[in-house]
């Protein structure tokens, strides 16, 4: 009988359910986009029942090939968007708001509140964060203090909260388990990096209580099993990541010193920095990589908002784009950038500037620019981005020679060259993009003893290819001074 892995890679604007067998490779995927909402400028919401959903369709899809494919589905890991908050009535399972995305600047305000009573250095040094919007804990406070009902809720201990993780693991267990990992832990700017547990003093501060908050666990656990009476089949949950950490173990940056760099809705780049934590001087975040057997592998972390997000606005709200693949043809047909740089502030901006309240600027137009010199733009600015990430670990005494790179983005060559020539460091895309989904379900084989051992994960690591700098030194800064000042416009 063939045996397989599945990963549910639950992103920002889709579910993906995906089949693997045990050397890493596709045999089946299911995927299913959901809304977005926009209530108001600057906020970002998803409906948790449209996610729950997408991923129960998907799923139920997936086993079903597993069955029609003669195999036996040993496990299920799950990797998630991550600051993303959720909270829900313990009682009836159901979501008391809609879910804020990870995106969401409405706690502008709060932040800066918390800033001006000194609180950072104090959040930072606990957390490995900044005081910023992004992260799940002001978006916690907001439903608390807006939703009617929601401090009933809390008062008579029926109020759950979640990143999409636990709320998946609280759904596919039927409401059995209330759990999360610590690399989702630690996106929440709740979860102390040095203690491994909730921080009571972040807490106190922000008045939130305990008791909605889930048990943390290592990234390969015992996350229960899935209910019979919901998927028609009980199978282990055995581990759970962030998506950009799961990219991380599915690129199989185990060792101190190696990064990756994931191009999807935004775009992250993770270095593994062992057991040691470092504290970046340049704004980058002090994160956990993964954690096996009670011990953390830390990371560093650069997070860009904007990246498919950037195509998907040419797409859906200007039209000047059919489908994403668009973009390369269109890109190639430009000479150059005729200085037209946009700045994608559209959620303010993340590492290594941290403005929340920055919005987005097109900047060089004139008669003779295009439509198709905005869709360049739009793809020349994640790159532009990368290279203020690369350049902040650069700062930091940190120097990657090799990136290992990945997401729906980079399936663009042009895009992926472009990058290369600008961060100035040789880049490298696997055989199987699906990184995210992958590093989950290595890590779900991990722990149920299909692997051994995380050397034997790395072996299954394949490239396809590497994209080395190949621009003039002069064209690239004079790119990049540009770029400078499309940026300082954009943050006066």
């Amino acid at each position: 009988m063939k045996k397989f892995l599945v990963a549910i890679d639950q992103g920002t604007t889709s579910t993906r359910v995906i089949l693997f067998d045990l050397e890493g490779n596709i045999k089946f995927r299911s995927q299913f986009e959901f809304n977005q909402y926009f209530p108001k400028n600057g906020w970002v919401e998803h409906n948790p029942n449209e996610i729950w959903l997408t991923t129960l369709k998907a799923l139920k899809k997936v086993i079903k090939r597993a069955s029609l494919l003669k195999g036996k589905i040993l496990s299920i890991g799950i990797t998630n968007q991550r600051e993303t908050t959720i909270l829900w009535n313990k009682k009836t399972g159901k979501p008391i708001y809609n879910a804020i995305v990870w995106q969401d600047r409405r706690t502008q305000e709060y932040c800066q509140k918390l800033k001006k009573k000194n609180y950072e250095k104090i959040f930072r040094k606990k957390t490995g964060l900044f005081i910023d919007p992004y992260f799940s804990a002001t978006k916690i406070k907001w439903i608390l203090e807006n939703v009617r009902n929601a401090k009933k809720l809390l008062k008579s201990n029926n109020l759950l909260f979640g990143t999409v993780d636990t709320f998946l693991i609280w759904k596919l267990t039927n409401g059995k388990y209330h759990l999360t990992e610590a690399t989702n832990a630690s996106r929440t700017l709740l979860f102390n990096i040095n203690t491994n547990k909730w921080d009571k003093e972040i807490l106190k501060k922000l008045k939130i209580s305990e008791n909605i908050l889930p048990e943390i666990k290592n990234s390969a656990d015992n996350f229960g099993y899935t209910n019979k009476k919901i998927i028609g089949t009980e199978i282990p949950i055995s581990a759970v990541l962030g998506d950009q950490q799961a990219a991380a173990v599915g690129q199989s940056c185990f060792e101190k010193g190696s990064v990756k760099s994931t191009y999807g809705t935004g775009a992250f780049v993770i270095m593994n920095t062992g057991y040691k934590k470092i504290y970046s001087k340049n704004k980058l975040l002090t994160t956990i990589c993964y954690r096996l057997n009670g011990k953390n592998t830390y990371a560093l972390e650069g997070s860009i908002f904007i990246a498919g997000a950037g195509v998907q606005w040419l797409r859906d709200k200007l039209k000047l784009i059919d489908n994403a693949y668009d973009t390369e043809r269109i890109a190639q047909s430009k000479k150059n950038n005729n200085e037209v740089y946009i700045v994608p502030a559209f959620s303010g901006m993340g590492a290594p500037y941290w403005r929340p309240d920055a919005r987005g600027l097109i900047t060089g137009l004139t008669r003779d620019s295009d439509w198709k010199i905005l869709v360049r733009a739009v793809l020349e600015s994640v790159a532009y981005q990368s290279h203020d990430l690369f350049n902040a670990m650069r700062k930091d005494g940190l120097k990657p020679n090799i990136v290992k790179i990945d997401g729906g983005m980079v399936e663009n060559k042009w895009f992926s060259q472009f990058l290369a020539n600008i961060i100035n460091i040789n880049t490298e895309r696997p055989k199987i993009l699906e990184t995210t989904a992958l590093g989950v379900a290595f890590f779900a084989g991990y722990q149920i003893g299909v692997f051994k051992s995380l050397d034997q994960i790395k072996k299954k690591w394949k490239k396809e290819k590497i994209f080395k700098p190949n621009i003039n030194k002069k064209l690239r800064n004079k790119l990049l001074n540009g770029w400078k000042l499309a940026v300082d416009r954009t943050l006066l």
